[in-house]
Parts: C-alpha cells; sequence; structure tokens
C-alpha cells in the first residue's frame, strides 16, 4: 500500500491525519465542557443539558458508581434504550475507569444471563419494565446491584405525567428487593468526588457485541483510543462543531448509535438529540421541530422516513449531510430520499458509508462533496483499507475482488476471551501493520473508492441487525420436534432481509400451522425478536452439498426465484 493513499485527494477540508488527545473519553468530554460550557450536550424529548450540566451528571453518578464499589477493571452492564442515564453512566464508568458492557434492552433472560457471565458484570443499568428479567438470572451471575431508573426520571414535567398515565401504567411495581437501586436516590445522595482512575489510552473501556457465525455473541473489546479515534474521525468528516446537531436514532449498544450519533458528537462539541424508541412519524417530528444537521440510520429507517407524510412535507433546508450504513443501500430508497429533500429545500444526498463493530462502527464513507454511485467511500484519516485475495494476506490489483481489510486507530483491541479468534481476525501483514480481516467482499476503484459485493460470512442484516443463522438454527435444533433446520435471510421491502427457516421434522405428521407457531414462540423465548424466524416453511429433506452439508444457497435462491415470480422480489420496487 503506498504512503499516502490515493483517496486523500478527495478529502477536501478534512485532515489527512489528526492528533488524538492522549485521554480516556470521560476525559475528553470534559475537555469539550471546558470549551464549550454552555453549548448543548443533549436533547431528550425536550429536556436539554449544557456541556457543563451533562459533566457534573456524569461526575455525580461516578460518585454513586464509586460508593457501590465500581471501581476500576470492573465492569458495568448497561441495558438501556436511547436515554440520558445510560449515556450518563457510560461516561461515569470510564472516569472510574470501569468497563461498560452495552447490551440490548429487550434482551430475553437467558441472553442477559449469558451477556452478564462473559462480562462478568457486578453492576446493571436497566430500566424499571425490564427488572424481572434480570432478578430471574441474577443468582446465576456474579451480579450483585440492579440499577433502575425510570424513563420519566429524565423527561420533561408535564411529558412525564403523559407518559405514567400511558405506558407507565403497564409496567409491573417493582417488588422489595435488596439488590435493586434507584437511579434518582443514587444522584440525589450522590458525592460527586470520587477520583479519576488512572486509566490509559489502549485500556479496555467498553465490550460490545457481534453475533457469532457458530452461535454465541462474541465480546468485542474497545479501548478509550478507538472510541476517540472513531469519534473524532467522524466529527471532522461532517463537520460537526458547536452549532451542530444530529439525529441519535440509533441504539446505544449498537457502535453506529453510540460511536457516530452521541459520541461523534460529543468530540466535535455539537449536540445529540436523543430518540428512545424509532418511529417514522416521530423522527420526522424531530426533524421539523429540532432541525439537525445530520441523520444517520440504516437502509429501512430511511425507507420508512421516506414514506412519511410529516417527513414528506417538512423544512429540509437545514440538513448538512445524511449517511446511510449497516446494509446495502437499495436505489430506490436513495433516490426517494433525495427527490423529498431537494423537493424540500435540501441539498444533500444519501452517502453511504462502511464500518462494524470490530472497528467501533463507520470507518469509511463518501466525502460530503464527492459521489460514486455503489461506493461505500474511502476511508477516514488515519484509517487504511485494502483489498486482499481470498483466505490470503496478499493484496489484490485494482478492481479485483477480494476480502475488505482495514487498519489504523479505531481497530478493536481483540475478542473477549477468544484469543483463537482474535488471531484468525486481526492479522500482522508484511507492512508491519495489524489488519483486520472484515470477511466482506468488496473492489476498489483506480481512485480508492471501496464498493461493497457481499458478507463472506453466513448472516442476515434484518432491520440493520445483524442476524447469525447458525445461533437460530442451534436453537430450533433444541426443540424435540426438530430433525434439521436451515435458516436463510429472504429480500424484504421493509427489512432488507426477513428471517426464514426451513425444518425437517422427526415426525413429519407434526407440520402445519400450529407447529409452526409453536417453533416461533419456542425462539421467542431465547432470542431477541429481529432474530426469530418471521416464517417457517417444511420440508421432507433439505438441498446438501457435495461434502453432506445443508445447501443454504439453493434454499435462497428458490426464495428469491418465488419473489420475481410473484412479482413481490425487493430489488424490483
Amino acid at each position: 500500500m503506498p504512503e499516502s493513499p490515493l483517496w486523500r485527494r478527495f478529502y477536501g477540508n478534512v485532515p489527512e491525519s489528526i492528533d488524538y488527545p492522549k485521554v480516556t473519553m470521560y476525559e475528553a468530554v470534559a475537555m469539550t465542557a471546558a470549551t464549550h460550557p454552555d453549548a448543548i450536550a443533549y436533547d431528550f424529548l425536550g429536556r436539554t443539558s449544557t456541556y457543563r450540566r451533562f459533566l457534573d451528571e456524569i461526575d455525580r453518578f461516578a460518585g454513586a458508581l464509586a460508593g457501590l464499589g465500581l471501581g476500576k477493571g470492573d465492569r458495568i452492564t448497561i441495558a438501556m434504550p436511547t436515554t440520558p442515564q445510560g449515556i450518563v453512566c457510560f461516561y461515569a464508568a470510564n472516569r472510574l475507569g470501569a468497563v461498560a458492557s452495552m447490551i440490548h434492552p429487550l434482551s430475553t433472560a437467558s441472553e442477559i444471563e449469558f451477556y452478564l457471565n462473559v462480562s462478568r458484570s457486578k453492576i446493571a443499568l436497566t430500566i424499571d419494565a425490564f427488572y424481572a428479567k434480570f432478578a430471574e438470572v441474577a443468582d446465576r451471575t456474579g451480579l450483585g446491584r440492579i440499577i433502575l431508573t425510570r424513563i420519566p426520571d429524565y423527561l420533561p414535567w408535564l411529558k412525564g405525567i403523559g407518559f405514567n398515565l400511558t405506558k407507565g401504567r403497564k409496567i409491573p411495581k417493582v417488588p422489595s428487593d435488596p439488590r435493586v437501586v434507584w437511579w434518582q436516590d443514587l444522584m440525589r445522595d450522590a458525592k460527586p468526588d470520587a477520583p479519576k482512575a488512572d486509566m490509559a489510552p489502549d485500556d479496555l473501556a467498553v465490550i460490545l457485541y457481534s453475533g457469532g457465525t457458530t452461535g454465541r455473541p462474541k465480546g468485542i473489546m474497545l479501548s478509550n483510543l478507538n472510541f476517540i479515534a472513531e469519534g473524532l474521525q467522524c466529527a471532522h468528516w461532517v463537520g460537526m462543531r458547536q452549532d451542530s446537531s444530529i439525529l441519535a436514532i440509533l441504539p446505544i449498544f449498537h457502535g453506529f448509535g453510540l460511536g457516530v450519533c452521541v459520541n461523534a458528537a460529543f468530540m466535535g462539541g455539537g449536540k445529540s438529540i436523543l430518540v428512545p424508541t424509532f418511529t417514522p412519524e416521530e423522527v420526522a417530528r424531530l426533524i421539523r421541530t429540532k432541525r439537525p444537521s445530520f441523520v444517520v440510520g440504516v437502509p429501512t429507517l430511511f425507507d420508512a422516513l421516506t414514506r412519511d407524510p410529516g417527513f414528506q412535507k417538512a423544512d429540509l433546508s437545514c440538513l448538512k449531510a445524511a449517511f446511510c450504513g449497516a446494509d446495502t443501500l437499495p436505489w430506490v430508497v436513495k433516490e426517494r430520499f433525495e427527490q423529498i429533500v431537494r423537493r424540500q429545500g435540501g441539498n444533500v444526498k444519501l452517502l453511504e458509508g462502511y464500518g462494524l463493530t470490530e472497528a467501533v462502527t463507520g470507518i469509511m464513507a463518501l466525502p460530503v462533496d464527492e459521489y460514486r454511485e455503489g461506493s461505500i467511500g474511502v476511508p477516514f484519516p488515519d484509517m487504511h483499507a485494502k483489498i486482499v485475495r481470498p483466505d490470503s494476506t496478499e493484496e489484490a490489483p485494482v478492481g479485483e475482488e477480494g476480502e475488505i481489510c482495514i487498519s489504523g486507530p479505531a481497530v478493536m483491541m481483540g475478542y473477549l476471551d477468544q484469543p483463537e479468534e482474535t488471531a484468525k481476525t486481526l492479522r500482522t501483514h508484511t507492512d508491519g501493520r495489524v489488519w483486520l480481516h472484515t470477511g466482506d467482499i468488496g473492489t476498489m476503484d483506480p481512485d480508492g473508492f471501496f464498493y461493497f459485493k457481499l458478507r463472506q460470512k453466513r448472516m442476515i442484516k434484518s432491520s440493520g441487525m445483524n442476524v447469525y443463522p447458525a445461533q437460530v438454527e442451534d436453537h430450533l435444533y433444541k426443540h424435540s420436534a426438530v430433525a434439521e433446520a436451515c435458516v436463510i435471510g429472504v429480500p424484504d421491502r421493509s427489512q432488507v432481509e426477513r428471517v426464514k427457516a426451513y425444518v425437517v421434522l422427526k415426525d413429519p405428521a407434526q407440520a402445519g400451522p400450529d407447529m409452526e407457531k409453536e417453533l416461533i414462540e419456542h425462539c421467542r423465548k431465547d432470542l431477541i425478536k429481529w432474530s426469530c424466524p418471521r416464517e417457517i416453511e417444511f420440508r421432507e429433506q433439505l438441498p446438501q452439498t457435495l461434502v453432506g452439508k445443508i445447501a443454504y444457497r439453493v434454499l435462497q435462491d428458490e426464495a428469491v426465484a418465488r419473489l420475481k415470480a410473484a412479482g413481490a422480489y425487493a430489488g424490483d420496487q
């Protein structure tokens, strides 16, 4: 690879390299607060906080966590929607040198048990509605304390009353439990003078999770530097400043939501507009009323948004950039979004990017002023990318398909307690750099723009979320009626892909709607909702490859052919 990659001539005003402060994430936010104390850090459904107040909230909660015994190297699980409590806790734990394990709040009890044990968390933060799942598994883990918070804790007074009269009434009352402590009590009694830990930029700070191709999620170890680098790279790429704002639509357990929508905003001194749950109506309303500078999301988000009447009528002149990642962007969605933006006073394109949790999230994107059809863009400052021939470290010629490999300060430390998996994924090449082998297939053109082709690893993208067929199949095999199972992704206009299972039963006579419902419910008990099959087709036998494996590609091709014949193929919309 050349010392000055070809793509750098397309950077425009973006610096070729960034001087990353040798600090923790907490210290980086404190630096922003010192520079812009009165700027708005976040806006949560109308409640705003300046950077000065935000830092005070972080310091107070750090004192509370220290009082509960959390210290350097300890692990805390954060299972929160995109709310101030989850974000305050994230940086408070970092001040103490603790490690934040970020999980989906809708995880099932068995998934929570796995995450608590693999992360060795001693404390967990979640909302009161999810108390029962944590209480159910606490005795089978090292969990000693459950911090509970309520959504209204950070809502404006009137909205808090509205929440309690509607959704709040449906939340079961939390029984007396000596393990439970409440957010409001901790913040009221906290002593915000807990000493900052002696934590290095390269120390482990965050654990995010990527579904395992063999059925178990892998913990991805990320350092302070990983997050600061990725955050500053994104902030410079789009020109995030004190007067900028970004819609934080994506969840904070996801690298895209936490790394881009939240942390990057705080690195640039901008405002993060927190969206706890996505509906196209709510996002359209926020665009109309909050007028964000940047909107980032996944294809299904933009598809739903462009179909919303409120968005179609909004003044979109506020938008400075819009980026789409996590999956291939259908041309029809991009075209529809841009048509609406032009009609409503805006002048931005919906630009694609590329990233993966093993590098926090996005590490390349199209430049704001340079568009290449079908391209996922060029690497951010200080990030390197290349195409290597499959199953090798040999760089492929320009235009030849191969595996996308990336290197740079955003690349993970490794997989938690999985040295063999880490060694397969992080490899030192002849140039002396450590390269992350992504498992994704792509090409690079003569100008250094990259193009995503397909996933080398077997994986489904449903509504922007990773679904690993092996995990779903493993669960189906646990049902006593199942002899064989194969899970595929079927093209879908609203979800990009929906999960479908093909099942061979031990007793074929049991096949039918009742068994389909039973197997789907069986999955829902232990798998998060988007991993569960939306439909199950029963077969007497499944196709096999020459070496006797189930030929899932044959089933995928059959499903696509059936959709095309019915005129319902997502690619034809």
